[in-house]
């Protein structure tokens, strides 16, 4: 087990360099490095606090998460003056998604600071977002609210959010085939299949059907992963017919 003793040590060649990179990141030194070596430190690591709980960047994830929820949904309320409730509400999904917070957390390259013992290469793509966050939930415990939303602007809002872009930007493949076909009155299936990849990680398969009729099929490391892939495909086939309802 790595003792909090040296991990917390500010001086140390690797606490210096992350100084260094959180610096170049949030735009100042910061002042408490432990909440920044909290945010990069994965539980493989198995590093303990002095109560003997696991150390890890999902406390802070989870402080991340709400406090980037709450700034954009004052940037949105005051940015979007005729939005209704429902609006708003779907614009902020759009922004805080899985998607494009991982978009951003490999812009930062945040995952060049983990602290792991398990290969970046084994990670998915969220690692990118969950590390996005995390550092949210240390820049607010270190600095304040204020610091916090400065931080989420120059990151997030002013480099990434874009109202009219966004408008056309779809959340959930899945979703949107589902309405669709409700709308339409179709009969729609997700069938999971038997997976014949050679692939050391697990992977899921899974076929989508419409009125009985195979229209996609797609494959990836989780049955949520699977059934968004497969009917993204299935939009694409069918984009004529659902942009342009008869």
């Amino acid at each position: 087990m790595i003792s909090l003793r040296n991990i917390f040590k500010p001086n140390t060649p690797k606490n210096t360099a992350l100084k260094a990179s959180i610096n170049q990141i949030v735009g100042y030194t910061p002042k408490k490095l432990y909440y920044y070596i909290k945010a990069f430190t994965h539980g493989s690591i198995n590093q303990k606090d002095s109560f003997g709980n696991s150390v890890s960047y999902e406390r802070l994830e989870y402080v991340g998460d709400a406090l980037l929820s709450a700034v954009i949904a004052h940037y949105l309320f005051e940015k979007v003056v005729g939005g209704d409730e429902g609006y708003l509400t779907k614009m902020r999904s759009k922004i805080v998604s899985r998607e494009h917070l991982n978009e951003i957390g490999k812009e930062l390259k945040l995952s060049s600071l983990m602290r792991t013992k398990i290969p970046i290469t084994q990670f998915g793509d969220n690692i990118h977002g969950n590390l996005l966050e995390a550092l949210i939930g240390a820049v607010f415990l270190d600095k304040g609210y204020a610091a916090c939303e400065k931080f989420i602007y120059k990151r997030v809002i002013n480099p990434h959010v874009d109202i009219d872009q966004l408008e056309g930007k779809v959340i959930s493949y899945k979703s949107l085939i589902i309405e669709w076909c409700q709308k339409e009155k179709k009969k729609f299936d997700f069938q999971n299949q038997k997976d014949a990849g050679q692939d050391i990680l697990k992977h899921f398969s899974v076929k989508l059907l419409i009125d009985g009729k195979t229209i996609s099929k797609a494959r990836a490391t989780s049955k949520k992963k699977a059934e968004e892939k497969v009917s993204k495909r299935a939009y694409f086939v069918l984009q004529g017919k659902i942009d342009n309802p008869s």
